[in-house]
């Protein structure tokens, strides 16, 4: 039998300010408030960032982004398509229950259930079955060599709890299904839910039988998300807060200038784009009766060199954003060289005579679904790119909205032309971007594939990636699979996003490329 031991080694951690031991409150913002407490109900990447304090996987994350045990202790290979992995014995659930091997299979079986979204990134997974009280097999479909990256998909649940309080399903918030597990919590993280108020205050208390050594020294925690970015700032800088994971780019100099702040950026992980719809006969949101533009590659090209990447990095994002020419961050695992740069220049004139080629001289009109309060200046990156398409004869209905309603749309796929953003996480490998976004949607794949892009030869590419031992080959066979999704302009790529956080001087956070905050390696004074 071959143990596996996976890392990747994306970025080190940055970490700024100094370590205290005295324990304390901890207050914090974002920009936005975690969607659901289910943490199947949701790929929400806040959302599922901010429930890892609470819920836990198999495997866990570093702040180096580093595969390390978490409530499996070891684990080993017993066939090509089986992993065995041995429970630790000593983690309890807050309410007191001990986890056993029958909450790893219910938490299985739950991640099936119709509301549940993580299903969508277990694919590669065929089974999990109970050994013993302390001992799981994981069967995958083919050999798959990130498996423990994609178990970060399955945190697991208490099945004692989740049927005590009728929760056995995931919640569906497509449907708008709500059960227990919508608000209330029962994980073995290292903090538990005290309150919950949805769009006004999370509070959490450290968990004092955490089976895990706390590196953190925080006895309680506050969260309220502030959707304005001026009184985001503002509540940093009164003091009110001690840290924020949403810096507005203009305020970067501001807090930095203060004396009593610390400001930290990086590249994240993530990459922004835009999809079309490519599988309706007829758009939802356009005055195109009869037929659907996007389902032409030129309209697609004509979208594609309509946009100014470098523009929109130099007016919007104040020149901290970094230009894509695939949807694969380069950072991350597997990634291939040589295809981030723009597959087709920014050139108004050559989609102007696409557009005329592709029949329509004078444009359409077409609605555009966009985010408000997810990604770093959505709205605004939206309203130039709209002012970009309408001197090319492409007039935009905008339909900007708040996170929520937006990540239901998507789930929905009620959308026409849309931003979104993936940062190949959790599993933080290119495979995890190309499976969610480009993937023929189906119950199994594809979930974040709302514009219904298609193609066989890319979706033959996967199961051959997915079960590829060898890095270099691997690394060839997704380069092969960005280029038919570049050819095929299934996206158009943006760029990646910084991330940026500021704090109290004092206060000791860890930052890394997936734009987590790990609030059990924080201390504050």
């Amino acid at each position: 039998m071959k143990k596996h031991l996976l890392v990747l080694s994306l970025a080190a951690a940055v970490a700024f300010g100094s370590v205290s031991v005295q324990a304390k409150t901890f207050t914090w913002t974002a920009s936005t408030d975690a969607l659901s407490m289910d943490p199947y109900s949701t790929n929400n990447s806040f959302t599922n960032s901010f429930m890892n304090n609470v819920y836990e996987g198999l495997v866990r994350f570093n702040e180096k982004m580093e595969i390390e045990p978490a409530l499996a202790e070891s684990w080993q290979t017993t066939s090509p398509t089986v992993w065995r992995f041995k429970l630790r014995r000593n983690v309890k659930f807050h309410n007191g229950e001990a986890m056993t091997a029958d909450d790893v299979v219910f938490s299985w079986q739950r991640v099936q259930s119709p509301g549940s979204i993580s299903k969508l990134n277990l694919g590669d997974v065929k089974d999990v079955r109970k050994v013993d009280a302390f001992t799981v097999d994981v069967e995958t479909k083919a050999p798959f060599p990130l498996l423990a990256n994609e178990l970060l998909n399955l945190t697991i649940m208490s099945k004692a709890w989740c049927e005590a309080n009728n929760a056995k399903e995931a919640s569906d918030l497509k449907e708008k299904k709500e059960n227990h597990a919508n608000r209330n919590t029962n994980g073995t993280g290292p903090f538990m839910l005290k309150s919950r108020e949805i769009d006004v205050k999370t509070v959490m208390v450290a968990n004092p039988t955490w089976w895990d050594k706390p590196k953190h020294n925080l006895t309680e925690v506050n969260f309220t998300p502030i959707k304005s970015d001026a009184t985001r700032t503002s509540s940093l800088l009164s003091g009110a807060l001690d840290a924020t994971v949403n810096v507005p780019l203009q305020d970067v100099q501001r807090i930095n200038s203060s004396g009593a702040f610390s400001v930290v950026q990086g590249p994240e992980l993530r990459t922004i784009f835009l999809g079309m719809d490519q599988f309706r006969d007829e758009l939802l949101y356009s005055d195109v009766k009869g037929k659907n533009p996007f389902k032409d590659l030129r309209i697609r090209k004509a979208l594609y060199q309509a946009i100014d990447v470098e523009g929109i990095k130099r007016s919007v994002m104040r020149g901290v954003s970094w230009p894509a020419g695939m949807t694969v961050a380069p950072a991350l695992n597997g990634a291939p060289l040589g295809q981030n740069t723009r597959l087709l220049p920014f050139n108004p004139d050559a989609s102007k005579k696409l557009l005329a080629e592709a029949g329509y001289p004078d444009g359409f009109t077409v609605g555009l679904q966009c985010p408000n309060d997810r990604y770093v200046y959505d709205e605004q990156i939206c309203l130039a790119i709209i002012s970009m398409l309408g001197r090319v004869g492409i007039k935009i209905t905008p339909q900007i909205e708040p996170v929520a309603k937006w990540n239901i749309r998507l789930n929905a796929q009620d959308v026409s032309l849309y931003m979104i953003g993936h940062a190949g996480l959790p599993m933080a490998d290119a495979y995890a971007v190309l499976f969610d976004t480009a993937a023929t949607r189906s119950k199994t794949q594809g979930g974040l594939n709302s514009g219904g892009y298609s193609n066989p030869a890319f979706d033959a590419m996967l199961p051959k990636i997915a079960s590829e031992l060898d890095p270099a080959k691997r690394k060839a066979l997704i380069g092969e699979a960005v280029a038919i999704e570049r050819a095929d302009i299934a996206y158009i790529p943006l760029h990646q996003q910084p991330i940026t956080w500021a704090s109290k001087k004092g206060v000791e956070l860890r930052q890394a490329p997936d734009n987590q905050l790990r609030l059990w390696l924080v201390t504050a004074p």
